[in-house]
């Protein structure tokens, strides 16, 4: 090994050495300030908690406050108690027409329109209303064999033949019932009769009063038998289908009542009452569709409005706080409990119905205590950080008895760096 490589290797080692010396020496240092730090931190956070207006911390969970304290921070008081919780949910719904109020004009015959009477979408129609003139071959020939069956009636009936009928009264009541199954009206046939002729049009009526909602027909058309030319809508009620979520299904029966509003009127609640509700959850919207039935006899109501809906179900008594009592933590829910004399507590409760400003309670308090409903963010707060200043003072003390873990002393730590005879490859060089 030649002169220069020998000093390269006696330069390096040197260097790891330092190193070395200078990591232990700096870990024993940092060890002895972080425990000075922690211990001034530790006593100064507690002076603090103990000296924070308001707030001190004694036992586990408990926050005592001095009545001035209480004034200072405004905490006020509630209080538990058995009060009736009405099921109140609230949701939007649209409003549709009621499909039982629905009527389609359908003839059962085939022909022309020779003339419509209603003639756009919205007219309004009364029951028995004309909606079109109808010229129909195949009534006009039954119209001529209700008039011949007529003739023959009463010529047989003026016949003194031997072993002949003087009554043809079936053929003739065969040939009006003929008529009425096409949907003519007994008014018509009795018309036939009188004039003795044949109608040239039969007119098709409305089967019941409200608005013509569909029309698929026009002046001059040819239909077919059972071809749809009209829909009409009773609007005296309509329907609001509403949407209940998930969690609110099972809140909603049938029977229960509604409230309404409709921007269109603002300041004019509607009542209506629910009569079904869809067995089948949603799966992309995770909602049920409930049906309520709205009175509509001014017809102020339109379908494809939207609604504000309040259902109002049963009303029953329930152990409730104010909402506002009700610290939610993301696990659980805690309520802050006067223990008297200034001191509060934090339980844990379990929570059932909501309804408007009351919550029920179904597990941790009873009824007559008193419980904290403002402020008390403010309350867990301290009493959380007095909990975790005693963890975090708890800790320092294990950590400075822990065995094991005392430093080794500066001078070992010297001596050993400073022995390097012993080590494999650091032997001096010899002397020159």
């Amino acid at each position: 090994m030649t002169r220069a490589q020998r000093v390269t290797l006696w330069t390096g080692a040197a260097v790891v050495v330092v190193i070395v010396i200078s990591t232990l020496t700096v870990k024993k240092s940092g060890h002895t300030i972080y425990s000075s730090n922690d211990s001034a931190k530790s006593s100064t956070s507690t002076t603090q908690m103990n000296d924070m207006p308001g707030m001190s911390a004694t036992s586990a969970g408990v926050v005592a406050l001095t009545p001035k304290q209480i004034q200072q921070l405004g905490v006020t008081f509630g209080t538990v108690a058995l009060r009736p919780l009405s099921n109140e949910v609230r949701t939007v719904g649209t409003v549709v027409v009621n499909e039982t109020r629905l009527a389609k004009v359908t003839p059962k015959f085939g022909g022309y329109v020779e003339k419509l009477y209603v003639n756009f979408v919205g007219q309004p129609v009364r029951r028995g209303e004309p909606l079109a003139a109808i010229f129909s071959p195949d009534l006009l020939a039954a119209e001529q064999e209700l008039l011949v069956s007529a003739r023959l009636s009463r010529t047989i009936g003026a016949s003194s033949v031997p072993g002949v009928s003087g009554s043809s009264t079936d053929l003739l009541a065969a040939a009006k019932e003929r008529l009425r199954l096409w949907d003519v009206s007994d008014a018509q046939i009795d018309e036939v009769l009188r004039t003795g002729r044949p109608m040239r049009t039969v007119t098709l009526s409305a089967p019941a009063a409200g608005f013509v909602i569909d029309k698929k027909v026009v002046q001059g058309q040819s239909i077919q038998a059972g071809e749809e030319l009209y829909t009409i809508a009773d609007l005296s009620d309509v329907w609001v289908e509403a949407q209940l979520r998930e969690e609110d299904a099972g809140r909603v029966g049938i029977g229960a009542t509604a409230t309404l509003q409709f921007t269109s009127y603002p300041g004019r609640p509607f009542t209506g009452r629910v009569t079904y509700i869809d067995p089948i959850l949603g799966e992309q919207a995770r909602t049920v569709k409930a049906r309520i039935t709205v009175p509509n006899s001014d017809g102020r109501i339109k379908p494809g409005m939207y609604a504000t809906v309040v259902l109002n179900s049963s009303t029953q008594s329930a152990l409730t706080v104010p909402r506002s009592a009700v610290v939610q933590t993301g696990e659980r829910a805690l309520v802050f409990v006067d223990l008297g004399n200034g001191r509060l507590t934090a339980q844990t409760v379990r929570l059932g119905r909501t309804s408007g400003d009351l919550v029920e309670v179904v597990n941790g308090l009873a009824s007559g205590q008193r419980v904290v409903t403002s402020a008390q963010f403010l309350i867990y707060s301290e009493s959380t950080l007095g909990e975790v200043m005693k963890s975090m003072i708890g800790m320092r003390g294990q950590g400075d008895t822990m065995s094991g873990m005392t430093p080794a002393p500066s001078s070992a730590v010297d001596a050993k760096g400073a022995d390097m005879r012993g080590m494999p490859g650091m032997s001096p060089p010899p002397k020159k």
